[in-house]
């Protein structure tokens, strides 16, 4: 009986695992076109049922979503469906400025950036991230050889001048699609 206890838990926690990854499989690619297609003609259905109950929100560009999310949400406002809220870009590496004195580095300062622009043009940020990063290093190497991260580097007069000229970097380079630079993370590192 001991040796035979085991075997039977064995057995079934093997039967189990079987049973637990037939039903738990994922569906054939063809069930999930099938899904696809039926939730495209359910989307289609509520949008036209949607825009026929209150067809002025089509009329000012915000579409059925904008409609169905207002119903949705019962707030009567539609604020996140508008397409009007800004988006935010991260730039995909930090920015490491060094902190030179007597010709030696003394410290790394590392910053993580992101930029609040217009909805619609994350594309045109990306695409100009190197020109972007170019007009942040200039900014940030000013920063640096004036102090700026020299002492208490987070106070409140010396972040609201780096974030004033990186604010006229990113306007320079984007134009109005820029809306302001946003410090997400900085650190200082002695070396």
């Amino acid at each position: 009986m001991k040796i035979l206890l085991p075997i039977i838990l064995l057995v079934l926690g093997a039967g189990g695992g079987v049973g637990a990854g037939f039903f738990l499989r994922p569906p054939p690619p063809e069930a999930d076109m099938a899904m696809v297609d039926e939730c495209a003609e359910v989307d289609a259905e509520c949008a036209g049922a949607t825009a026929d109950v209150d067809a002025p929100h089509a009329d000012e560009g915000h579409g059925a979503a904008a409609v169905s999310q207002e119903a949705a949400d019962g707030s009567g406002h539609g604020a996140a469906a508008s397409g009007n809220d800004p988006e935010y870009v991260a730039l995909r590496r930090q920015m490491i400025v060094p902190i030179v004195s007597n010709d030696q580095v003394i410290s790394l300062v590392v910053l993580s950036l992101s930029i609040e622009i217009q909805p619609g043009f994350t594309t045109d940020v990306y695409d100009r991230e190197p020109k972007l990063r170019d007009a942040f290093l200039q900014v940030l190497f000013r920063h640096a050889n004036s102090g700026g991260f020299s002492g208490d580097f987070t106070t409140g007069e010396k972040m609201s001048d780096l974030r004033n000229a990186l604010n006229g970097a990113a306007q320079q380079v984007l134009g109005a699609v820029a809306i302001q630079v946003l410090v997400t993370d900085i650190l200082r590192q002695e070396t």
